[in-house]
């Protein structure tokens, strides 16, 4: 049997007219089966309960998180808040003989329910100290504490103390979210995989 040649139809087949880039044949039903195929991929979400969705408007509020962060927390990690680091800046906090914070941040700091609070500060600052000022003016417990690196300093070193400060506890860092100030830290607290960084702003409002 001779091979056939280029261009010549099979039997049955219509051999595209003059001018046609022999392209693939146009399909009109084509965006009606996307559409169909976009409604079922839909309906395969998996649709949350009525009392789910309630349990973690709850949980969002105890947490002091607005629900969308809240969920969005849930959805990139898996995982449910277990414990805030705030940076002494985020808080208002100086070392002085006793820590007064603005009446906004002490009344959300106490109502946190179900979720540790740690304290961060720059090395000079003295977390430690500042954390130990602050439950005895407030009443408000620190699970632990993180001594910052400079401004300045390498996403590494970041990294490094905020880990070293969640070690002792054993928290997975994506159930920490970091509340501070500066751009720096976000980038630290992206090093550390933390399940989220926030700005004071956002998490406390105007203080």
């Amino acid at each position: 049997m001779s091979p056939r040649p280029p261009h010549s139809a099979f039997d049955g087949e219509r051999l595209p007219g003059i001018g046609h880039n022999a392209g693939p044949p146009l399909d009109p039903n084509k965006t009606w089966r996307t559409h169909c195929w976009t409604t079922a991929r839909k309906a395969l979400l998996p649709r949350l309960p009525l009392e789910v969705v309630r349990r973690r408007v709850r949980r969002a509020k105890e947490l002091g998180l607005e629900y969308p962060a809240y969920a969005s927390i849930l959805l990139g990690t898996g995982r449910d808040v277990v414990a805030f680091l705030f940076t002494a800046d985020a808080l208002h906090l100086k070392l002085e003989a006793t820590e007064a914070l603005p009446a906004v941040i002490a009344d959300k700091l106490t109502r946190i329910s179900g979720c540790e609070r740690m304290l961060a500060a720059d090395a000079d600052r003295d977390p430690a100290r500042l954390a130990a000022q602050l439950q005895i003016a407030h009443g408000i417990p620190v699970a632990g504490t993180a001594s910052l690196p400079p401004g300045d300093a390498s996403w590494h070193a970041g990294r490094k103390a905020i880990r070293e400060a969640l070690a002792p506890l054993k928290l997975p860092s994506d159930t920490v979210v970091m509340i501070g100030t500066r751009t720096q830290e976000r980038t630290w607290a992206d090093a550390a995989t933390l399940a989220a960084f926030m700005p004071a702003e956002r998490y406390f409002g105007a203080t």
